[in-house]
């Protein structure tokens, strides 16, 4: 197994919940430890942690939406399947499918992309 050099772990109110969710979208469970209420999902290259709240690392009171202030961006290899898939079982966006450009130094890229929010409101962006 390799893992990537960041990989986010997010605070869940509802593990079984938010595993539920995650698998939906096409993430599958790498590992787990049921235990702790935690696993590991990898959707392609995309690897990404839960664990339910557990009030041993936090840092302030979790209220809903999580992650306020942040969205976590991941490649997917076909943008416009990965979608497709997603519109078909009702998934609720965020942010349609759009094509958005951002400037790095003097280039401009083009960005298809989409956003999504899991059951505790942390903003996943796919994109190509």
């Amino acid at each position: 197994m390799k893992f990537n050099s960041l990989i986010p772990e997010l605070s869940v109110s509802n593990y079984h919940k938010s595993k539920e969710f995650y698998e939906s979208i096409g993430f599958s469970v790498v590992y787990e430890r049921v235990e702790d209420s935690f696993c590991f999902l990898q959707l392609e290259d995309n690897q990404i942690m839960i664990q339910e709240n557990n009030h041993v690392w936090d840092t302030g009171e979790l209220d809903y939406p999580y992650g306020r202030g942040i969205n976590i961006s991941m490649s997917v290899s076909d943008i416009d399947s990965y979608y497709s898939a997603l519109k078909k079982n009702n998934v609720s966006f965020f942010l349609e499918l759009e094509i958005h450009s951002y400037r790095v130094d003097d280039t401009i890229y083009d960005d298809k992309e989409f956003l999504i929010q899991d059951p505790d409101g942390y903003l996943l962006r796919f994109n190509n």
